[in-house]
């Protein structure tokens, strides 16, 4: 069980919990304070003009950042959840096809094996998912999102089709004219209606069976909620690679800015490091390929490639100078302890930044606080802003290092497995006097964590307010294709 934030940065190799970029802007002072006297109404309307025109721009990561933010302010906002929704189905597709190892999945898969992974997917998620979404909620939003990668040039490119994009665009208006809606009571039915569905195109448009039956299993597990997911075999990977603290890369954690990606952190012994690249650079090319002619994530997907590859950079340092760099992608160990420290030696106050919370975690704290210890710590500052969250068990293991009883954390789900309570354990618990830091980007796990502290009374939480993510996801690898589900 993974207990991940939605908000992340771009990290070349080292892809962030899951899945868009964040564009922020901070206001000022005095805007913030103009801003309360706006009525909600005027407030809404200006957000969604705004996302409109990000969506028209097909700047669907930063249109997501957007409604994202919105809907922390105003939650259950139905117009913003449905421009949310859309604009996710909008960005995960792009992405996909800007997955190579998606694309070649296709090119593997049968039309028979991909309806394999439909019904197995449906499966998946009657079984796991936190609630029962209905077979006819699936079976449409499967279609729908079938009529929006229509709408996508990229997605006709991507597949050949030799249509014009009005031509497939008026396909997806008629879809649901063409395809009436049935009514879909079980797995069975589910297959049989979206067989016709894949039937029709084929027919109509010459879209692959295969890619069209990906394209409803994509729909309809992201449309089940924000943080659950279709991963492809890359996405898995990353995945995997996050939870273990290991990954093939540079080692530099990036975000989007002003047609360049800058460096906001570089790990330790990595490539980028022993290529003098530092926090504050922005690579504005990579591999002479402009960062401005790129989204986001494509330019941050170019940068990464097999272990022992290289790539180009042309990197703007903090003093304006441009430079060109070339660095050996290899095998980084990403530390989910970083900036150990005696903050002030006289007070005996001692750090350390949690970066996110995966397998070695628990350990990983062990040795920081050991070290700590010998250097004569009294007293403990343990810092979790922009802390996506990681691993359940690795925030519980955490927690329970300074937490001698009582509740860490329980969960709820559809099936009576799932309702679980986890308590603190005696054995091994740290006494020491215990600060904790949070922001906005503290998620997920970071919070269970952080919510124990507070909860047992056991420390001091200071900051702003965290992300607010009271869900679990489970990973679950599918018997074709080499991907895999992320579930609530």
């Amino acid at each position: 069980w993974v207990a991940l934030g939605l908000t992340v940065f771009c990290v070349a190799g080292f892809v962030g919990f899951p899945e868009w970029a964040v564009f922020g802007v901070f206001a000022g002072e005095a805007e913030k304070a103009s801003a309360l006297v706006v009525p909600e109404s005027e407030q809404l309307k200006s957000i969604l003009e705004q996302g409109l025109s990000l969506e028209h721009q097909s700047r669907w990561g930063e249109a997501l950042g957007l409604y994202e933010d919105a809907l922390r302010q105003f939650p259950g906002e139905k117009a913003l959840e449905q421009r949310f929704h859309e604009a996710r189905i909008h960005y995960d597709l792009l992405r996909r096809h800007g997955d190579r190892t998606y694309l070649e999945m296709l090119d593997r898969v049968s039309t028979s094996e991909a309806f394999q992974i439909y019904d197995e997917v449906l499966l998946k998620i009657h079984a796991h998912y936190v609630e029962s979404p209905g077979w006819q909620y699936l079976y449409e939003q499967g279609v729908h999102a079938v009529a929006i990668a229509l709408t996508e040039p990229k997605f006709l490119a991507a597949h050949r089709l030799s249509v014009s994009a009005e031509a497939a665009a008026a396909t997806a208006r008629d879809l649901p004219l063409v395809v009436p809606a049935q009514t879909v009571q079980s797995r069975t039915t589910a297959i049989s209606a979206a067989t016709r569905v894949v039937n029709w195109l084929r027919e109509h448009i010459g879209l692959p069976p295969q890619t069209a039956v990906m394209e409803m299993v994509c729909g309809m597990v992201n449309s089940l909620d924000p943080y659950s997911a279709y991963l492809t075999p890359a996405q898995l990977s990353e995945l995997y690679s996050q939870i273990e603290g290991n990954f093939v890369g540079l080692g530099i954690e990036l975000r989007p800015q002003e047609n360049t990606l800058i460096v906001l952190r570089v790990i330790p012994g990595s490539p980028a490091e022993k290529s003098g690249i530092a926090p504050g650079d922005r690579i504005v090319a990579v591999d002479g390929q402009s960062v401005k002619d790129l989204s986001p994530d494509r330019a941050a997907d170019q940068l990464k490639g097999p272990e022992g590859s290289e790539v180009a950079l042309t990197i703007l340092g903090k003093d304006d100078q441009r430079r060109q760099i070339v660095v050996r992608r290899t095998r980084v160990e990403v530390p989910s302890v970083a900036n150990v420290t005696m903050i002030d030696s006289e007070l005996k106050i001692g750090y350390f930044r949690l970066l996110s919370f995966q397998r070695t975690t628990a350990s990983d704290v062990v040795t920081a606080l050991q070290s700590l210890s010998q250097q004569g710590a009294a007293s403990l500052i343990i810092d979790l802003r922009g802390n996506p969250g990681g691993l359940l068990g690795a925030a519980v293991e955490t927690a329970d290092l300074f937490l001698s009883q009582g509740v860490v954390v329980s969960t709820r789900g559809r099936n009576p497995q799932e309702n679980l309570v986890y308590n603190a354990h005696n054995s091994g618990t740290w006494g020491i006097p215990l600060v904790v830091l949070i922001d906005r980007e503290s998620a997920s796990a970071a919070e269970i964590f952080a919510g124990a502290i507070q909860d047992q009374g056991r420390g001091t939480v200071v900051g702003t307010p965290s992300y607010g993510k009271g869900s679990i996801q489970g990973i679950f690898p599918l018997n074709l294709g080499d991907c895999g589900l992320r579930l609530t």
